[in-house]
């Protein structure tokens, strides 16, 4: 059985329709439950998770209440409740298409040995536009896009599912532990690196994750999100988030990752270059802008609220 998982903070917003894009997909009922961790909202949405419980009273559904804050305390406690041995975790200010979850159950009983998945995620814009500053590289950052064409493969390199569209068998868990509490975001913080921390661990244990391309999370970006505010925070706490992550595992691994950030602050360059030769100055400014926000982040302690 598929145990599709949400963790929730204040989003009553969206959590009534991403329950229902999942209810009104392919795979029946029966071969599902959810599991909604909430994780101390003082928003409506307990009143709107019980909504699509009376519109939908045969899919079993365990609310569940997580009071520690944080994501990867949210994340831990859907595993600790899940009864299914495949755990989908789905963004709660996404939708989903009507093949999401068929596709995750067909995948498993297709591939024994596989022990995770993920699939694209796009950005859907609510109530605003794509700003001009918006490229390829700061889309990935601020939205979470994730496209890697229309054919199921390994992820490649270093790329791994984004954590809101992911799906794990439970037995990864018992091999290399739960999210890491100490990443991922808390409240109103940005922290993260708790997947990246997460598939670290299990690349490390030979451990394969697979591309799957109709398993569509469309991820909703609300105006606050392409905010100068929101982007100088976000970028920040990337930085802070690997220092955190790096360290933990030692000085040496932190050293690596500041050798790797002066190759990107190159790259950086030859980027902002491009784009200054083709009169598009505002994009190139902005990955100035990120790179400079993650140097400051790794190389300072304090996080970011």
């Amino acid at each position: 059985m598929i145990s599709v998982i949400l963790c929730t903070y204040n989003r009553d917003r969206y959590i009534y329709n991403v329950l229902e894009s999942i209810a009104v997909g392919d795979l029946p009922h029966a071969e599902y439950e959810i599991v909604l961790v909430d994780n101390n909202s003082s928003d409506r949405t307990k009143e709107e998770c019980v909504r699509f419980m009376s519109a939908y009273p045969d899919i079993r559904f365990n609310y569940c209440f997580e009071a520690n804050q944080g994501l990867s305390y949210a994340r831990n406690c859907g595993i600790r409740n899940a009864k299914g041995d495949i755990l989908v975790y789905v963004d709660d200010d996404a939708l989903v298409n009507k093949e999401y979850l068929s596709t995750y159950a067909d995948f498993f009983r297709r591939n024994a040995d596989a022990v995770a998945a993920g699939g694209p995620i796009l950005p859907q814009y609510d109530g605003c536009e794509e700003p001009d500053w918006m490229s390829h590289y700061t889309r990935q950052l601020v939205t979470g896009k994730l496209y890697l064409g229309e054919k199921e493969r390994e992820f490649p390199g270093d790329a791994f599912p984004g954590g809101g569209n992911a799906a794990y068998r439970k037995s990864v868990f018992d091999a290399v532990g739960l999210f890491n509490v100490e990443l991922g975001r808390k409240g109103n913080s940005l922290i993260g690196a708790e997947e990246k921390d997460l598939f670290d661990k299990m690349t490390s244990r030979g451990m394969k994750f697979y591309y799957l391309p109709t398993a569509i999370l469309y991820h909703l970006i609300p105006p606050k999100k392409l905010t100068q505010d929101y982007f100088d925070r976000l970028t920040f706490s990337i930085g802070v988030s690997e220092r955190y992550r790096t360290l933990q595992i030692g000085k040496k691994k932190y050293f690596v990752r500041l050798v790797k950030e002066a190759v990107k602050w190159a790259a950086t360059l030859v980027l902002w270059s491009g784009f200054a030769l083709r009169g598009q100055f505002n994009k190139g400014n902005k990955l100035i802008s990120f790179r400079r926000n993650v140097t400051q982040g790794l190389l300072r302690k304090q996080t970011t609220e």
